[in-house]
């Protein structure tokens, strides 16, 4: 069944969630770096470009729930294909919308598509990592959506000046595609996987004993804690991070009349500096736990770091330098990814792998219902004044403090649920 010779398949595996993630980010942020140019040339109102952003976001409030219950049941490899096929197409459909009705569906369907990227990723990361490094792991493969949150810029503005605005759509779905037939060769279960020696077998699973029996109900797990102090922890937070995504190319160009292909830079370091938070979040708190820290003290005081900084978020609406704007937003940015990389991994520390992808499930949809309010606010907000960006970099700077405290307190020991 094993390999003889000592292997390193979990990294690999690693490697399929990392681009998986960067095609993720690449099909939803097309839309963003094009809006100033398609809300020109379609005539959306702030409110109309809110409400699209607001039909992916219930999509992806609702299918939350959906997939983390059928990756749970019919396994990460089938769920993930399903997935990325769907958002492939729906990636695709973008093409054809002439109006805001038309993108509202395009992006609801996307939606649908993209809700099982970090539940499904999540879940593997629980089956092939152990506690010790599911941190680094989750910081590794969610680095993605700042990968993915560069790309998309500089292909989709090039590909629109080149070819047309349908192109960027066109052209970034069908990417998907492609990994699909990597995922497919590549993914199986640690147990079952051909490539694996009987030494990274162990250390995978370091102990945990082997889980038996069906997936967990999503609903049952509603009367824990440790699922409250996700959910919640998610809700606060994912919107900023919406925030960022959806309206920092508008917030440049309204501000300081930065437009087009010249916006490519200044978007590129914001998520090059957001890369390094993924990656360095996740390493910390692993290092830490390395180094004989509770897996409680690791997490909590990472998260504490990086969102006592967050505040200085609010600075970037007062200067009157770009990159000094764009540097604070990118290191705001890059807080959140680190605290995101250890707030993911709080659902393998406390939660059993069956249970994983309905949990992540679960407070993913939480996130995404902050993500509808918080876009909702935006556009009535920018309608009035569409330069007049603080009240959100307020919301911004404090929502990670407020989640910090909420997370403690329903988690005080991150203590394991008990789950039957």
């Amino acid at each position: 069944m094993f390999q003889e010779t000592k292997t390193n398949v979990r990294w690999h595996v690693c490697a399929l969630l990392f681009f998986a993630t960067v095609v993720n980010y690449i099909d939803r942020q097309v839309l963003g770096t094009l809006a100033p140019e398609l809300q020109t040339k379609i005539g959306w109102s702030e409110s109309d470009y809110a409400n699209i952003v607001i039909a992916f976001q219930v999509a992806y409030a609702v299918m939350f729930l959906v997939w983390g219950g059928v990756l749970d049941r019919i396994g990460v490899k089938w769920g993930f294909a399903i997935a990325i096929v769907l958002w492939s197409f729906a990636g695709m459909s973008h093409a054809f919308a002439a109006s805001a009705i038309g993108f509202s569906i395009a992006r609801f369907l996307l939606g649908i598509g993209e809700a099982a990227n970090f539940p499904a990723s999540l879940k593997a990361v629980a089956e092939w990592f152990p506690k010790k490094e599911r941190a680094l792991a989750t910081g590794i493969f969610n680095a993605g959506t700042n990968v993915g949150a560069i790309l998309a810029p500089a292909t989709a503005l090039y590909l629109s000046a080149k070819f047309g605005w349908q192109s960027a759509f066109l052209f970034t779905g069908a990417v998907g595609l492609l990994w699909l037939i990597w995922w497919w060769a590549y993914y199986q279960k640690p147990e079952d996987h051909p490539r694996i020696s009987e030494s990274e077998f162990k250390h995978i699973r370091d102990g945990e004993p082997e889980e038996v029996g069906e997936k967990t109900p999503w609903l049952p797990l509603l009367g824990h804690r440790q699922t409250w102090a996700f959910a919640f922890g998610k809700m606060l937070t994912d919107p900023v991070w919406w925030f960022y995504l959806f309206w920092l190319p508008k917030f440049l160009g309204k501000n300081y009349g930065i437009k087009g292909t010249a916006l490519i830079p200044f978007l590129t370091v914001v998520y090059l500096i957001a890369d390094v938070g993924s990656v360095g979040g996740g390493w910390i708190s692993s290092a830490l736990i390395k180094r004989g820290w509770t897996v409680n003290k690791a997490r909590k005081t990472t998260m504490f770091a990086f969102a006592f900084f967050m505040p200085l978020v609010t600075l970037a609406y007062y200067v009157t330098n770009v990159w000094v704007a764009v540097t604070l937003i990118g290191f705001a940015a890059a807080a959140h990814q680190g605290w995101s990389a250890n707030l993911f991994t709080l659902t393998g520390d406390m939660f059993p792998r069956k249970a994983v992808g309905s949990v992540v499930g679960i407070g993913s949809c939480a996130g995404a219902i902050g993500g509808i309010i918080l876009p909702y606010y935006a556009g009535q907000v920018l309608d009035k004044n569409p330069s007049y960006y603080l009240p959100m970099f307020i919301i911004a700077g404090t929502a990670y403090l407020v989640a910090w405290c909420v997370v403690h307190a329903l988690a005080p020991k991150l203590e394991p649920a008990k789950i039957d």
